[in-house]
C-alpha cells in the first residue's frame, strides 16, 4: 500500500507540475520567479526563445517520463515505451540546452546560476549517455542513466516544494533561490543513487 501510495504521489506531482507551464500562455507571466526578473530581460527576444524553450520542452519530459518507470507498460506495450523514450530524450535535450542559457541570468547571481548549469548539464549528460547506451543494447546502463535523468527532471518539482518553505524559513526569497538551486537536484540524485544501488543487489 506504501510503494502503491508513493508511486500514485509521484505520477501525480509529475502530470501537474509537467501541465505548469500552461498557466504562462493563460495569465500574465509576471508572477513568481518572474517577478524577481528586469523588464530589459523580460523584454530580451534571445532570453524568452531559452525560456520558453525550456519550460516547454521541459514539462513535456516531466509529463511523459514517468510513465516509462512502469515495469507493466515496459512489458506490455514496448512500442508505447519506446516512442515516448524518443520524445522525453528529444525534449529533456532541448530543454536542458535552454536551461544551460537561461541558467546564467538566474536570480541571486554566480551561486544560483552554478546550481541551475549543473543541473543542466547533469540532465543533459545522464539522459544522452542513456539514449546511447539502449542504441548499443546496453539494458542495465540504460535503465541506470535514466533514473538518474528522471532525478534531474524531476527537479522541477523538488523545487515548487522546497522554494515556498525556504522563503518562509528565510523570509526572503532571494536567499531562498541560492539554496533552492541546488536542493532542488542533489537530493534527488541522492535518492537515484541510493535506488540503483538497491536494483543492482537485488
Amino acid at each position: 500500500m506504501v510503494k502503491k501510495g508513493l508511486w500514485i504521489l509521484f505520477a501525480t506531482f509529475a502530470l501537474l507540475i509537467g501541465l505548469y507551464p500552461t498557466v504562462y500562455f493563460l495569465i500574465d507571466r509576471k508572477f513568481g520567479l518572474l517577478s524577481s526578473k528586469s523588464l530589459a530581460l523580460l523584454s530580451n527576444t534571445c532570453w524568452n526563445i531559452g525560456f520558453y524553450t525550456h519550460i516547454i520542452f521541459g514539462g513535456v519530459a516531466l509529463f511523459v517520463g514517468w510513465a516509462q518507470f512502469s515495469p507493466k507498460m515496459r512489458n506490455r506495450r514496448m512500442a508505447l515505451h519506446r516512442k515516448l523514450g524518443k520524445v522525453y530524450v528529444v525534449s529533456v535535450l532541448l530543454s536542458a540546452l535552454a536551461g544551460l542559457y537561461i541558467g546564467f541570468f538566474a536570480t541571486g547571481g554566480w551561486v544560483s546560476s552554478a546550481g541551475f548549469i549543473c543541473l543542466g548539464v547533469i540532465w543533459f549528460y545522464t539522459t544522452l549517455r542513456a539514449y546511447l547506451d539502449i542504441l548499443n543494447g546496453e539494458i542495465e546502463k540504460h535503465q541506470t542513466m535514466m533514473v538518474y535523468s528522471y532525478a534531474a527532471c524531476f527537479a522541477a518539482v523538488t523545487l515548487r516544494i522546497w522554494l515556498p518553505i525556504l522563503t518562509i524559513t528565510y523570509g526572503d526569497f532571494s536567499k531562498a533561490y541560492l539554496v533552492v538551486a541546488w536542493l532542488c537536484w542533489v537530493p534527488n540524485l541522492v535518492v537515484a543513487y541510493l535506488i540503483n544501488r538497491k536494483t543492482v543487489h537485488q
